[in-house]
């Protein structure tokens, strides 16, 4: 196991709860904190921006009561996802908010930058950077980030098409610092098969949108828990870069799933002032709310609207249920998994 920093020791379970575009809220964030689960949202689910200053006190606030009322039973860190990426510009906006309030995780993806390692470390919070090859983890390392989340083959929105057996021992050749390994974990048993291979956690993110508390509509939820590996599609049509998603939601945007075009240009405009009625119809989209295109989405925010992220783990997830109930399940798994392992009674 490598040597954490102190946010990251002693987790209750082995197990980072990914930030999910648009899903993730202080709910889902704050349930799984308090089932044992270092939960994290992005900083762009806050809209508009200065929400993310109420949000990260609510989250603050509400893990700090329930440490006080059950000092036995102590809430995970929680963290937030920075999207650092050019044509994000609220980055600098939202990272002033995220080092005031001193969150103790930042993952950092689609690009990394030494200012930005830099400000997260200088009050002492932890920098784990998103990555899907060994080339991509050493330039994190090199601009100062603390720990990688290999994004293997098989993870939900922006994954790589790396094994992550291959991908967990490359970076292991190097680097012994903290290492989240994410790609199709969606039980017990594959977070204790993730730390066997190399990492010091597992990362779960479309079980997660399978919750109660997750901000998902409902059909987004049911196709996860009707769904299977055979029902993901992986393409760069709807941002330009490679990712997976739910073969239902791209059929019912009038799209072949079997034939869909590559398209050439990268389309990551997250925050710009000629996107903001399009965030305005993302926010009436939540739960309630059906859209039903008939073209090819034009925007990453119309990708994650109507053509739902999802990751090959899906098979696992059976119904949908509050976090705490999935949290103990998944406790229960690695504990049998474990026990299995070194021969003991289950």
């Amino acid at each position: 196991m490598s040597k954490l920093p102190p946010p990251l020791r002693k987790l209750p379970l082995p197990v980072i709860g990914s930030p999910l575009f648009i899903v993730s809220t202080p709910a889902t964030v704050i349930a799984q904190c308090k089932a044992g689960v270092l939960g994290t949202m992005p900083t762009l689910n806050a809209r508009p921006a200065a929400q993310l200053d109420e949000w990260l006190d609510e989250i603050a606030q509400t893990l700090a009561a329930h440490d006080r009322t059950q000092p036995e039973r102590p809430a995970a860190p929680f963290g937030v996802n920075l999207i650092v990426h050019k044509s994000n510009d609220r980055l600098d906006a939202d990272l002033a908010t995220v080092v005031r309030h001193r969150v103790p995780i930042v993952i950092t993806s689609l690009g990394a930058l030494t200012e930005v390692n830099e400000a997260i470390r200088g009050y002492g919070g932890v920098v784990l950077h998103d990555v899907i090859n060994d080339s991509f983890a050493r330039k994190a390392i090199e601009k100062g980030a603390d720990g990688l989340i290999a994004v293997a083959c098989g993870a939900g929105g922006h994954a790589g098409t790396t094994s992550p057996f291959a991908l967990v021992q490359e970076i292991r050749r190097w680097f012994d610092g903290p290492l989240v390994l994410g790609g199709a974990i969606a039980t017990g048993a594959a977070v204790l098969a993730a730390q066997v291979m190399g990492a010091d956690f597992a990362y779960i993110g479309s079980a997660f949108i399978a919750t109660l508390e997750a901000r998902a509509k409902e059909a987004y939820k049911q196709a996860i828990v009707d769904g299977a590996s055979t029902d993901i599609v992986y393409t760069n049509l709807f941002t330009g870069v490679h990712g997976n998603y739910l073969k239902p939601s791209i059929l019912r945007a009038g799209l072949d799933p079997e034939n869909l075009p590559q398209r050439a240009s990268r389309l990551l405009a997250f925050d710009t002032e000629r996107q903001q009625h399009k965030w305005q119809a993302l926010e009436e989209a939540q739960p309630g709310h059906e859209a039903t295109p008939t073209a090819p989405p034009d925007s990453a925010a119309k990708a994650w609207k109507d053509v739902w992220g999802c990751g090959q783990g899906i098979g696992a997830v059976t119904e949908v249920l509050a976090t705490e109930d999935f949290v103990a399940r998944l406790r229960h798994e690695y504990e049998t998994a474990r026990r299995r392992l070194h021969g003991e009674p289950a």
